[in-house]
């Protein structure tokens, strides 16, 4: 059987990557272990978080399904920093989780040139360094050239629970091992990591009564940039709560350390530096007197709740111990017992930026094995794998993003280009340009691309275009608008608690000014009235931050001809002379695309880049003259 695509998992990354290729037009393959568990959110009944937040709005700008779907199966949404800069603010839904996987299980099989398949693959067949087909453990011959590995926790998976170890990618289900010992085997840079989940509690043996309530935001404001902001609005929403350890608790943890097989040495794989265990925490935190838990709803009936900040693989009897020294929890019965899980992975220095192995044509890698965590950065991956895969059948140039366009830019230069060594996770502050890569504008930035692929609709490219007009002609008009030191304007400035004006000045410095909301902006600037409240809150933030964006803007612009030059494949790096050993194989090593790439490889000196692009002109003369 031959495809165009195939996708191997069926998680957030295979999930992405099936669709974007299917929808671009390619007969595409998802093969999945579990075809009931495509979609499964095996840790975290939650989508989104800070900077997270930002890489799920991208995808949907680009024409993924994560924000979609979240909105469809969401339970109680929030803006996390919302008292903070735009920029850093990111939004976080609680879902879910068997709708959601019921809703990308009805995606993926509803979908046009998509077949699903349940199977395991055993392995790639790879001839001259070219994929060619997978084989299946029922002995079925898939064949493509594009092959996209989506394999979250289960290349080699183990589990752990306490001094109980067993073979799974996840509880109860196989681990992929003739596949993980293959990829060592091709010459791939394999190795090993660790993440984990708590355990889950019936609702009915919780006391919600002494816990602090988390509601969520009114008005709910969706994921999607598809999804009707005006009726969503109404969208019904479930609490969240709030408890915390304790000394007791504390002790109950530090008194097992020796069961623990964090400590053991049970598990040799690295962990989540950002996302650690429980006793993970109570080790490197001595100090500290509690920690927060958070008390969430795994599905719409809420008779299972998930205990967020207490990923563990302690023994069972451990587990219950510690959980029921916390307030409201003194009689909680476990439903699941939360565990570690080691897995392979590969390191991504040993991919291209559109994510194609550099050693095997055709073999495209997205998500876990990549070394990231989290939903949001496999789902990120996936789409652009799915994208590059599809577009290679064409044999068209993949769409890379850069750092200074999108999260996503910056997520897959981090990790071909520097590599991890412990699970990655996407943080604002890992982006130079982030008062550029805000979430409002992500549909601004990136939908043009999908709309080029055919993930996003005309009508939806022309609400786009619509709302940046608007957003350019207010901007132009608050500019160009003056107000005087009036009685009636220093009277509405003092309605709107703002500081009165000595001078004349342009209305958008007072747009621009600290806590004008979006009633304040038809006050001061009436053709506004007739703008949603998204347009309006784009303004408002462009009035604010247009100088900061500006300035960043024009670093880039400074930056453009780095950004354009292309070193030329299989480029000679040791014949430019000028350049260190330890440069050179760094650059044979990362393989870089173009100049600005290789500047942000760690080491990497500007005077560097300048005898490279140096050596690059000169060779581009030579062969013209040719």
């Amino acid at each position: 059987m031959n495809y165009d695509v195939i996708v191997v998992g069926g998680g957030h990354a295979g999930i992405e990557s099936a669709l974007a290729s299917a929808r671009i037009g390619k007969k595409t393959l998802l093969i999945s272990m579990l075809s009931a568990n495509i979609g499964a959110t095996s840790c975290n009944p939650a989508i989104g978080g800070l900077a997270k937040g930002h890489l799920v709005k991208e995808i949907d700008a680009l024409g993924g399904q994560m924000g979609k779907t979240t909105d469809k199966c969401g339970l109680q949404f929030r803006i996390l920093n919302e008292n903070k800069g735009p920029a850093v603010r990111g939004s976080r839904a609680q879902i879910d989780m068997d709708r959601y996987a019921i809703e990308m299980r009805t995606q993926c099989l509803n979908a046009e040139n998509l077949t699903v398949a349940q199977d395991t693959v055993e392995k790639l067949i790879v001839i001259n360094n070219q994929v060619e087909a997978v084989v299946t453990e029922l002995g079925i011959e898939y064949k493509s050239k594009k092959v996209v590995l989506t394999t979250g926790t289960f290349l080699n998976g183990v589990i752990h629970i306490g001094e109980v170890q067993r073979k799974a990618g996840r509880y109860g289900e196989f681990s992929a091992t003739h596949l993980g010992d293959q990829l060592r085997e091709l010459g791939l840079k394999v190795g090993r990591l660790k993440t984990g989940t708590t355990a889950r509690i019936d609702a009915s043996s919780i006391d919600f009564s002494v816990m602090e309530i988390q509601g969520g935001d009114e008005p709910a404001i969706p994921f999607s940039f598809h999804t009707n902001r005006e009726s969503f609005v109404n969208k019904a929403q479930l609490p969240c709560y709030v408890t915390y350890t304790n000394e007791r608790t504390h002790e109950i943890i530090e008194n097992n350390f020796w069961r623990a097989p964090l400590f053991t040495g049970q598990i040799a794989g690295i962990g989540p530096r950002y996302c650690p265990s429980i006793e993970d925490k109570i080790n490197r935190f001595k100090g500290r007197e509690r920690h927060h838990l958070f008390i969430e709803p795994q599905t719409l009936e809420a008779t299972e709740y998930y205990i967020n900040g207490m990923s563990t693989s302690l023994p069972p009897d451990v587990q219950l111990d510690m959980i029921h020294s916390v307030r409201g929890l003194e009689n909680a019965k476990i439903v699941r017992y939360g565990y570690a899980i080691e897995y392979d992975y590969v390191d991504p220095t040993e991919l291209k930026h559109s994510l194609e192995t550099k050693k095997i044509a055709g073999l495209y890698l997205a998500g876990q094995i990549n070394g990231t965590t989290g939903y949001e950065e496999a789902g990120a991956q996936g789409l652009m794998a799915g994208i590059n895969s599809a577009l290679a059948v064409d044999n068209k140039e993949p769409l890379i993003l850069r750092r200074d366009e999108a999260y996503i830019g910056v997520l897959i230069d981090d990790l071909v280009t520097k590599g991890t060594v412990e699970p990655y996770r996407m943080f604002t502050s890992r982006a130079e340009y982030r008062l550029l890569l805000r979430e409002d504008n992500a549909h601004l930035r990136l939908s043009k691309y999908g709309f080029e692929l055919g993930l996003v609709s005309r009508d939806f490219m022309d609400r786009v275009e619509n709302i940046r007009k608007e957003i350019d002609l207010a901007i132009a008009e608050l500019n160009e608008i003056y107000i005087t030191p009036t009685i009636e304007n220093l009277k509405l400035l003092e309605e709107l608690g703002q500081e009165k004006i000595k001078d004349r000045v342009s209305l958008i410095r007072i747009v621009g000014r600290k806590d004008i909301s979006v009633v304040d902006l038809e006050k001061i600037y009436p053709k506004s009235k007739n703008l949603s409240n998204e347009i309006k809150e784009l303004i408002i933030i462009e009035a604010k931050y247009g100088r900061y964006i500006e300035k960043q803007q024009n670093q880039i612009d400074k930056m453009e001809n780095f950004l354009h030059i292309k070193i030329p494949d299989n480029f000679n790096f040791r014949k430019v002379s000028g350049l260190s050993n330890e440069i050179v194989e760094k650059f044979e090593k990362f393989n870089p695309p173009n100049l600005q790439s290789a500047l942000q490889i760690q080491g990497v000196t500007p005077a560097s880049i300048d005898i490279l692009h140096i050596y690059i002109k000169m060779e581009e003369r030579i062969v013209s003259k040719i």
